[in-house]
C-alpha cells in the first residue's frame, strides 16, 4: 500500500499533532483537559494549538501539560499526555478531531485512496460506486461514499483500487495518511490518501 511520508523517525522535528481521545472539563467549564498520544512534534506550556476536523475549528492556548499525573512543561512525540486548553473553542473540542500546529494541516472532506479489501473470509464484500463505508483515522471514525474508478462496476474481496471519497465531515488529512474501514458492519479493508480534493 506504501508508506505513510510521516516517518516515526523524523515525526519529532515535525509540526505538533495529537488526535484528541477523550475530553474532561475541568473548574466548572473554564478549562478542559483533552488527552491523547502525540503523532509527532512538541508542545509546550503557553503554546496556542488548532481545532482541525469535524466541520468546526478555532485555536485554543496550552495552559498545563499532564504527564501521567505529572506536570511538566514540554511533552513530545509518543508521550500520552492531558493538555489543558482555554479559550471559547475549547468547549467545544471533540474526539475524532486533531490539536495541531496552527496552520499546519487543514480539514478535507474530498480525497482520492488507494485501497484494498479483505479477502472474503475475513470479512471482505463486494464495494461498488455509493458503497456506505465507515472510514476510521487517527480517533475519527465517520461515514463516507466511496465512487469507483470509470470501467469498474465492482471491487471484489481481496481487490485494490484508486477511489475517490466524500466523508460526511472533513477531518484532518494529509496525502500519505493510512486509514482502516468497514463495511457492512464489519472490518473491511484499509487504505492510504493519495490525493486531497477541493470540495
Amino acid at each position: 500500500m506504501g508508506e505513510s511520508p510521516h516517518d516515526p523517525w523524523n515525526a519529532v522535528d515535525e509540526p505538533f499533532l495529537m488526535p484528541v481521545c477523550d475530553i474532561f472539563p475541568l473548574r466548572q467549564g473554564r478549562a478542559v483537559m483533552f488527552t491523547g498520544a502525540i503523532e509527532r512534534g512538541h508542545v509546550h506550556t503557553g503554546d496556542t494549538v488548532e481545532f482541525v476536523g469535524l466541520g468546526s475549528g478555532g485555536c485554543a492556548l496550552v495552559t498545563e501539560i499532564d504527564a501521567r499525573g505529572t506536570r511538566v512543561d514540554e511533552a513530545g512525540v509518543g508521550m500520552n499526555v492531558g493538555l489543558v486548553l482555554r479559550g471559547a473553542e475549547a468547549g467545544g473540542g471533540e474526539r475524532g478531531q486533531v490539536l495541531a500546529a496552527p496552520g499546519s494541516v487543514g480539514a478535507h472532506a474530498h480525497f482520492t485512496a488507494e485501497i484494498e479489501l479483505l479477502p472474503e473470509e475475513e470479512g471482505g464484500r463486494d464495494i461498488v460506486t455509493g458503497s456506505r463505508l465507515l472510514f476510521h483515522t487517527y480517533t475519527a471514525a465517520l461515514w463516507g461514499t466511496v465512487t469507483l474508478p470509470q470501467g469498474l462496476d465492482a471491487l471484489r474481496p481481496h481487490g485494490r483500487a484508486t477511489v475517490t471519497v466524500a466523508l460526511d465531515q472533513p477531518l484532518a488529512l494529509e496525502e500519505g495518511r493510512p486509514f482502516a474501514f468497514r463495511h457492512y458492519g464489519r472490518a473491511a479493508g484499509s487504505g492510504i490518501v493519495t490525493r486531497l480534493l477541493e470540495q
